[in-house]
């Protein structure tokens, strides 16, 4: 499929994202070993969480869809996990795989994932060291354990941790083992990442603590289950938002917003950048922040975005590159080497895709160097299979002049299925085209 947009006239309206898709991921997972049946509303159905959804089937979980987007989850316990029959097939979901392997750690069985050409490219060592420190099995291919990789649970003790980077999704894998292991378990970050994990298992009966960067879980306690809204996904109202800053007469909201403060790092990005983003009030949807993000045009300011922001902004990366095309002076990105070894190299896809527009970029190790404003021209570009090199392409050719295609932008659904209605309700010019 094709996405072909052109530059377009102010944008306007309020629009809720799909339900957030961190915490979908985590809602199925935990409410699958939980004692009783958990009620996920706003489950966000993408590839991605519905791929975390069929493995769980195949483990043994009992989940029964119910209308468009709401789950009955009919937990079981750990001990109701099951050996599949066949290997699970993740998708393109990293996420899900990376949890998943923590999960089934402690069961004494053997679990195969698999995933697309993409995603059997990703480097899973990052989950099989602290796993084997735990006492478990991890079986990958070559020195980065790429996928497919076998997991051999069984018998697990409680390890302290310290992962070499800021990763919410390490630090989840260990946790989630860390309910199936003897003694407690502690993670301790060098910078702080997305902390939903730690939210819902505390939220879902969990002994667990948080002290800074350190997360200790003791296990022994069975898990509540939980009814729960999905709040709306910060990381794809992101474009919403960045839409309604660079269209020159835009006035966007972005509603039920999620605010979890690991995971506002571009909202403080685009703060230094003399954005006009304001915040409304902040309410609690399934134990996290939420409030409505009002996005308008003006005139930006260059910034240099790097440390420990980085981990709290990781996926809107790509889109603070287009953000910053248009920003007075040099916009340095630096200490996003992790960006890598995501669905594609997005740094280098970023450079790529922004290069052909015609903005002034230059690729650096671990970021990026984007100079403006520069005015944009429409271009063919390929989105590499990766859904935010994609969705940022998009929002790139608004304000292009001229027809902007994207290439291979079926990958959007991996996580925002309705993300070219969503921009046509706010008034923009894009269509999605077959290939055939």
């Amino acid at each position: 499929m094709k996405l072909i947009v052109q530059r377009c006239a102010p944008l306007s309206g309020d629009v809720r994202a799909p339900g957030d898709k961190s915490i979908s991921h985590r809602a199925a997972m935990l409410s699958a070993i939980a004692h009783g049946i958990s009620r996920i509303e706003g489950f966000l159905q993408c590839d991605d969480c519905l791929r975390t959804g069929e493995a769980l089937q195949r483990l043994g979980v009992r989940i029964e869809p119910i209308g468009v987007d709401t789950l009955e989850v009919h937990g079981a316990g750990l001990r109701g996990l099951r050996e599949p029959d066949r290997p699970l097939d993740m998708g393109n979901s990293g996420t899900g795989m990376r949890l998943l392997m923590g999960l089934v750690a402690g069961r004494p069985m053997s679990v195969t994932f698999t995933g697309d050409e993409s995603l059997s490219g990703r480097p899973m060592d990052r989950i099989a060291k602290p796993l084997e420190l735990m006492g478990a099995r991890v079986e990958g291919q070559g020195e980065r354990c790429t996928p497919p990789v076998t997991v051999h649970g069984g018998d697990l003790g409680g390890i302290e941790y310290s992962p070499p980077m800021a990763s919410a999704q390490v630090k989840s894998a260990v946790l989630l083992a860390g309910l199936s292991a003897v003694g407690e378990t502690t993670v301790v970050e060098v910078a702080h990442s997305r902390d939903h994990t730690e939210r819902m298992l505390a939220a879902m009966g969990a002994d667990i603590e948080v002290e800074g960067l350190r997360v200790t879980l003791r296990p022994g306690r069975e898990l509540k289950p939980n009814s729960m809204r999905i709040p709306s996904d910060l990381s794809s109202a992101a474009f919403l938002l960045a839409a309604g800053l660079l269209v020159d007469g835009s006035d966007v909201i972005a509603a039920d917003t999620l605010l979890n403060p690991t995971r506002t790092g571009l909202l403080d990005a685009l703060e230094q950048m003399n954005a006009s983003i304001a915040v409304g009030e902040t309410r609690e949807i399934a134990g996290e922040p939420v409030g409505d993000i009002r996005a308008r045009s003006g005139a930006l300011q260059a910034t240099e975005i790097g440390g420990d922001l980085i981990p709290l902004m990781i996926d809107e990366v790509p889109l603070l590159a287009v953000v910053a095309t248009q920003a007075e002076g040099t916009t340095v990105i630096r200490d996003a080497e992790e960006l890598r070894v995501k669905e594609s190299d997005r740094l280098a896809a970023m450079a790529e895709v922004l290069g052909a527009m015609g903005a002034d970029v230059i690729e650096r190790e671990d970021g990026l160097e984007i100079t403006g404003p520069t005015p944009l021209h429409g271009a063919t570009v390929d989105s590499r299979g990766d859904h935010r090199v994609a969705m940022s392409a998009a929002i790139a050719g608004l304000i292009a002049e001229g027809e902007t295609t994207i290439e291979d932008a079926e990958c959007i659904t991996t996580s925002y299925p309705s993300f070219t209605e969503d921009l046509r309700k706010l008034g923009a010019d894009c269509i999605e085209e077959s290939d055939e």
